[in-house]
C-alpha cells in the first residue's frame, strides 16, 4: 500500500532534519551544500517557473468566472467586496501578531547577523536594491563573519557604503513612486522581473475587461485561459510527485546553510519554528473563536455567538481532517443551508465562490512567515513593504484554493514582492502541515460567515429553532 504524498512529505522533512543534524555533527557540510543542496535549489526554481504564470492565468479566470459585473447585482458585489474585507483583515492580524511577538528575532545575535550577511550577499547577487537600514554592518567585527561564509577577504566599509549608496538612491523617489510602481509599462518585462504586483495589475485589469467583451468575443479567449491556468495546475501535480525528495534536499541544504557547523545553532532553529508556529496559531484562533463569530453575532443577533460555531463545527473538523476548502465544500453547504439557516440561493453562489478565492488562514499564515523570516534575518521591513504583503497576499490568493500546496506557491510570491529570499520557505517546512490543517479551518469557517452575513442583508436567513 503506498503512503498518501503527504505522509511521504513528511518522511523527507524529518529525515532531511535528521540529515542536518548528523551534516553538522559529523562535518559533511561540503557534500551537503554541493551535492544535496542544489536538488532543493531546482525546487524551487522550478515553483518560481510555474507560480508566475500560475497567478496571471488564476487571477483572470478567477475574475471572468464572475461574469458581468453588471449582471452579477448586489450578491455579487457584496460577496467578492467582503470576502476581500475578510482576507485583508486576516494578512492585517497576521502582521500585528508577528510584529508584536516578533518570533524571528528570538536567537542569539550571532545567528541573526550570519543570517543577515547571508541575505546581503543574495540581493547583491541578484542585482536587488537595499530598502532598509544596513547600518548594523558597519562594525568591523563583522569583517570575520563575512570571510567565513565568502570565503574571501572582503573590506567592510566599503561593502557598506556601496550598499547605502544604493539605498539612498532608492529613497530619493517621491512618496507616491510605490503606486506608480505597480503599473508595469511592459507586461512581458514584469514577467521576467517576477515584479508580481505588477503581474496582478495586469491580471486584475485583464479579466475586468474580459467581461466586459461580448460573448462571441470573450468565450474562445476565455477558454483558452482557463486551459492554460489547467496546464500549469497540472504542472504543479507533477512536481509534486517528486515533493518529497526535493523537500529533503531542500530542508537538508537550508538547516546546514543556516546553522552552519555549530549544534547550537541547529537547536536555535527548532526554537525559531516552534516560537513562529505558537504565533500563526495564535492568529487562526483569533480568527476562528473571535473574529467570525463575534462579527456575526455582532450584525445578526437571533443568530449569535454560539449558535455559530455549533452550525460550522462539522465543517471545521472535515477541513481539519482534509486540509481542503473544496473538499469540504459538500459539508460547508450542508452545515451553513441546514444549521445556520442560509438560503439554497445564497448557500450555492456564495460558498463555491468562497471555497476559490476566500483564503483567509492562508494569507494570515503568509504575513506572519514573510514578516518573521524578515526578522529572523535581521531584516526591518517598513510599513510600505508591509502593506505591499497585504496587497499580494490578498490578490495572490484568487483561484488558488483548488491548486496542490496553494501555500507554499503563493509564499514564493509574497517573498518576492518584497524582495526577499524565497528559499526562505525551507525554514518553515517541518511545521507546514500542521498549520495547513489550522489554517484550512480558518478558510472554511470565513466562508461560513460570510454567506451567513450576506444571506441576512438579502433577506435570506432563517435560523432554525435549537
Amino acid at each position: 500500500m503506498r503512503l498518501a504524498l503527504h505522509w511521504q512529505v513528511l518522511i523527507g522533512l524529518a529525515i532531511g532534519v535528521l540529515y542536518a543534524w548528523l551534516s553538522i555533527q559529523f562535518g559533511w557540510n561540503e557534500f551537503t551544500i554541493d551535492y544535496i543542496k542544489p536538488l532543493g535549489d531546482i525546487f524551487i526554481n522550478v515553483l518560481k517557473l510555474i507560480a508566475v504564470p500560475l497567478v496571471l492565468f488564476s487571477i483572470i479566470s478567477g475574475v471572468s468566472s464572475l461574469g458581468d459585473p453588471a449582471k452579477l447585482g448586489r450578491l455579487g458585489i457584496k460577496t467578492v467586496v467582503t470576502y476581500l474585507l475578510t482576507t485583508m483583515t486576516a494578512v492585517v492580524v497576521g502582521l500585528v501578531l508577528v510584529n508584536l511577538f516578533q518570533p524571528g528575532a528570538r536567537v542569539s545575535e550571532d545567528l541573526l547577523e550570519s543570517n543577515r550577511i547571508r541575505y546581503e550577499l543574495w540581493r547583491d547577487a541578484n542585482g536587488i536594491e537595499v530598502l532598509d537600514d544596513i547600518s548594523l554592518l558597519t562594525e568591523p567585527r563583522l569583517e570575520s563573519k563575512v570571510e567565513e561564509i565568502t570565503g574571501e577577504s572582503v573590506q567592510m566599509n566599503d561593502w557598506v557604503m556601496d550598499k547605502l549608496t544604493k539605498a539612498e538612491r532608492t529613497k530619493s523617489s517621491g512618496p507616491l513612486q510605490p503606486l506608480v510602481d505597480v503599473v508595469p509599462t511592459n507586461i512581458f518585462r514584469a514577467l521576467a522581473d517576477m515584479s508580481m504586483l505588477q503581474i496582478i495589475f495586469f491580471a486584475v485589469f485583464f479579466g475586468v475587461v474580459l467581461v466586459g467583451l461580448p460573448k462571441e468575443t470573450s468565450a474562445p479567449l476565455t477558454r483558452a485561459v482557463e486551459a492554460l491556468n489547467e496546464v500549469f495546475v497540472q504542472m504543479v501535480w507533477i512536481v509534486m510527485k517528486a515533493m518529497p525528495l526535493f523537500v529533503f534536499a531542500l530542508m537538508a541544504g537550508q538547516i546546514v546553510t543556516a546553522a552552519g557547523s555549530d549544534p547550537e545553532m541547529f537547536r536555535q532553529l527548532l526554537e525559531y519554528l516552534l516560537q513562529y508556529s505558537l504565533v500563526v496559531l495564535l492568529g487562526l484562533a483569533f480568527m476562528v473563536f473571535l473574529f467570525y463569530p463575534s462579527l456575526v453575532a455582532l450584525l445578526v443577533r437571533k443568530l449569535g455567538y454560539r449558535k455559530f460555531m455549533s452550525g460550522m463545527r462539522d465543517a471545521q473538523i472535515t477541513a481539519f481532517s482534509t486540509s481542503s476548502s473544496v473538499a469540504t465544500l459538500p459539508v460547508t453547504m450542508d452545515c451553513v443551508r441546514n444549521r445556520i439557516g442560509v438560503s439554497e440561493r445564497t448557500t450555492s453562489f456564495v460558498l463555491p465562490i468562497g471555497a476559490t478565492v476566500n483564503m483567509d488562514g492562508t494569507s494570515l499564515y503568509q504575513a506572519v512567515a514573510v514578516v518573521s523570516l524578515a526578522q529572523f534575518h535581521m531584516v526591518d521591513l517598513s510599513l510600505a513593504q508591509q502593506a505591499v504583503i497585504v496587497l499580494t497576499a490578498t490578490l495572490a490568493s484568487i483561484g488558488a484554493a483548488a491548486v496542490p500546496s496553494a501555500g507554499l506557491v503563493l509564499m514564493i510570491i509574497v517573498l518576492e514582492s518584497v524582495g526577499l529570499n524565497p528559499a526562505w520557505i525551507a525554514l518553515i517546512f517541518p511545521v507546514d502541515r500542521i498549520l495547513d490543517m489550522c489554517r484550512t479551518v480558518v478558510n472554511v469557517t470565513g466562508d461560513g460567515a460570510v454567506s451567513t452575513l450576506i444571506a441576512h442583508s438579502e433577506g435570506e436567513l432563517d435560523v432554525p429553532e435549537a
